[in-house]
């Protein structure tokens, strides 16, 4: 099997040494996005925005990799307070995936790689 690294230019991430996404065997892992611009800062101290973000990033990366957000499969939402960011999960779904909505899991996490991100999204995509 050929595993091939995605990246954007610039890459984000690569002073942290991970891959923004993998394809491998007809599938394109995403690594975990969240509401940072080009530079790794953090857009906004806003839920929805960091969440818009993190989800114009996920579009970035897969479409380096010659996908789509329909293309994916599968959605991991990490999340640092589940009460109060429940709907707007639930809105930026809407907004950004569409029916048959991927296989989804959501998780509220007490802290993530910076302290001022409030959300991080990771999927998996079908390559075309």
């Amino acid at each position: 099997m050929t595993i091939e690294q995605i990246a954007t230019t610039p890459d984000w991430y690569a002073p942290y040494n991970i891959s923004q996404a993998i394809r491998a065997g007809g599938v394109i892992y995403v690594s975990g996005q969240a509401g940072i611009d080009e530079q790794g800062r953090t857009v906004s101290t806003d839920f929805l925005e960091q969440g818009r973000q993190a989800f114009a990033n996920l579009r970035r990366v897969l479409a380096e990799a010659g996908a789509d957000l329909g293309d994916v499969v599968k959605v991991g939402i990490f999340v640092r307070d589940m009460a109060a960011n429940l709907d707007n999960v639930i809105k930026l779904r809407e907004e950004f995936l569409s029916k048959p909505y991927p296989a989804d899991t959501l998780l509220e996490v007490s802290s993530l790689a910076q302290p001022d991100w409030q959300i991080e999204i990771e999927v998996t995509a079908l390559a075309r």
